[in-house]
């Protein structure tokens, strides 16, 4: 199974260095342009095996929420890729009718799942729809540690505050605020019941 990332940079003019963070990001699940592609200007598709997709929609949220003038929408779709092309927005099949079909509904939602099963999709759904209540807000500093933290699982919080040259408690106090306990265990939910379609 198969998951596809449709998404777009909120207020994209705002910023203008969004761009690379995000091709730095987009090239850790990737290379362009069959992987993942920017197309339209501020709008972006990337395609990954079902069990990381919410990690990778949130990892790319603490990316471009490193600066408070943007914000990025996010709709994922489960589900296969029949027709495979050199280039992904050639590409054909469930996974990417399912993400079309969610982020052209998803409104002022930052962050929406579609797959065939629509009891996993509704709570999914609530549960993402609750975590960007907190991820809507992060603060630069917040998404910039939740970034480093996701890109380095292996380091304790000691090692993490040597890397990023700041307090141990800054980096728990942020990581606290962020949610990011509760993130976690909402990642491990939905690769458990991934593991289970």
């Amino acid at each position: 199974m198969k998951a596809v990332l449709t998404g777009d940079i909120v207020n994209s003019r705002a910023f203008m260095g969004w761009q690379d963070a995000l091709i730095e990001v987009l090239n850790r699940y990737g290379s362009s342009p069959k992987t993942w592609e920017i197309f339209r200007g501020d709008s972006f598709q990337l395609i990954v095996d079902a069990a990381l997709a919410l990690e990778a929609a949130i990892h790319i949220k603490s990316v471009i929420k490193s600066n408070a003038a943007i914000d990025v929408r996010i709709a994922i779709g489960l589900g296969e890729c029949s027709y495979d092309a050199d280039q992904i927005t050639l590409a054909n099949g469930s996974a990417f009718i399912h993400s079309g079909t969610a982020f052209d509904a998803i409104k002022n939602r930052t962050l929406v799942l579609q797959s065939a099963n629509e009891q996993l999709d509704e709570t999914l759904n609530l549960m993402l729809s609750l975590a960007s209540l907190t991820m809507n807000q992060w603060p630069p500093v917040t998404a910039q540690i939740v970034k480093a933290r996701l890109e380095e699982p292996q380091l304790n919080q000691t090692e993490l505050s040597q890397k990023l040259d700041k307090a141990q408690s800054a980096i728990s106090k942020a990581l606290s605020r962020a949610g990011y306990d509760e993130i976690h265990s909402m990642l491990q939910y939905y690769t458990k019941k991934i593991e289970t379609l």
